[in-house]
């Protein structure tokens, strides 16, 4: 099993900042991606931001250029650095990881509030 445990969500202004880590604990060996997906009220559950064991990343379209995903391979962590936050990036920020050959992992989510 891999737990995921996200921190730094919060409320902040728009156009301020803030960045969520993510630390995967557990049985770690053999992930794959990792990455962020987001759920706003009323809205499915979308990508924002992925990145795999060898570095490459992808993005959604509405976060990209204010957004950064970051990971730690050493200390099995992701980061996601958001910047110029709008209102629609109000949502519930789940961590994502997956193995090789095995089950997807999410985190419990952490708020992100964005005030107009």
């Amino acid at each position: 099993q891999v737990q995921l445990v996200e921190s730094g969500g919060g409320l902040v202004q728009a156009g301020g900042s803030l960045r969520l880590s993510c630390a995967a604990s557990g049985s770690i060996f053999n992930i794959n991606a990792m990455g962020w997906y987001r759920q706003a009220p009323g809205k499915q559950r979308e990508s924002v931001a992925i990145v795999t064991r060898g570095g490459s990343t992808s993005y959604a379209d509405s976060v990209k250029g204010r957004f950064t995903i970051s990971r730690d391979n050493a200390k099995n962590t992701v980061y996601l650095q958001m910047t110029t936050l709008k209102p629609e990036d109000t949502a519930v920020y789940y961590c994502y990881a997956n193995k090789f050959y095995g089950p997807d992992y999410w985190g419990q989510g952490t708020q992100v509030t964005v005030s107009s």
